[in-house]
């Protein structure tokens, strides 16, 4: 197996860029007729990114600060000891930690820009639906343009943490993301969303860690390198001030 390749560490925590297909924590694979992955017809066990990252690091404490979607590529936070893995999570819970995603899709939205709010509701299998109502909700903010005919390319800031937020929201828009199937998205060879950028404002110092977006076909098609490459930092863009009641805790 490739190590995982890592973008941050200190001794208090380490930040790497998470590859696609990786779970957050161990599971079972049950055999299917068929399957070779699985010796002798019997469940196999699948390792998850923690339990990886313990061996590849040569450590015995590891805690996960937020998660990401096992297609979901991109900057992952994880903590040495629980004292800094409290602090994180925090920082997670409040809003105070800035997140930058980018994301595709070959659908047209319906705005280019903007700010999507309500609350998000659980459907029958694993789809999650976006509410107009406002008593908990997911807010995500987001920059499109074109990066190649026919391929939009998206800056998405999400507010807050809620499972498939930023997926649930763009296909909210007419414009579910490229390879993302659940939502209505073409099928690609792989999800089109990458954690690109993570901002934390630590007790022990400001912390910016920016990952890659590498690995898939269409990021590496020349007319998507070049919309890539000529990126802001996504912090330099002009993101709408939220509503009083949603911003985060000081």
């Amino acid at each position: 197996m490739q190590p995982f390749p890592i973008l941050f560490e200190n001794a208090d925590l380490v930040i790497v860029n998470k590859p696609i297909g990786i779970a957050m924590h161990d599971a079972t694979k049950e055999a299917d007729f068929g399957d070779s992955t699985a010796e002798n017809g019997k469940s196999e066990k699948v390792e998850g990114i923690v339990t990886r990252l313990k061996k590849q690091l040569s450590l015995t404490e590891l805690h996960l600060c937020h998660r990401l979607d096992t297609g979901t590529s991109g900057c992952l936070c994880l903590a040495k000891n629980a004292a800094v893995a409290s602090e994180i999570g925090e920082l997670f819970s409040t809003r105070r930690v800035s997140k930058y995603y980018l994301a595709f899709s070959n659908h047209k939205p319906k705005k280019k820009q903007g700010t999507l709010m309500g609350d998000m509701k659980n459907r029958r299998g694993g789809q999650r639906i976006l509410l107009k109502t406002l008593e908990n909700p997911a807010i995500t903010q987001f920059f499109s343009n074109a990066a190649k005919p026919g391929t939009r390319g998206f800056i998405v800031k999400p507010h807050s943490g809620k499972t498939h937020q930023i997926r649930v929201a763009l296909k909210s828009i007419g414009a579910p993301i490229l390879g993302d199937t659940l939502y209505g998205g073409e099928a690609s060879d792989r999800l089109y969303l990458h954690a690109w950028h993570l901002q934390l404002p630590l007790s022990s110092g400001e912390l910016a860690v920016t990952a890659p977006f590498d690995k898939g076909e269409v990021i590496n098609e020349d007319d998507v390198q070049a919309w890539y490459n000529g990126l802001n930092a996504p912090e330099t863009y002009p993101w709408p001030s939220l509503p009083a009641r949603y911003m985060p805790a000081q």
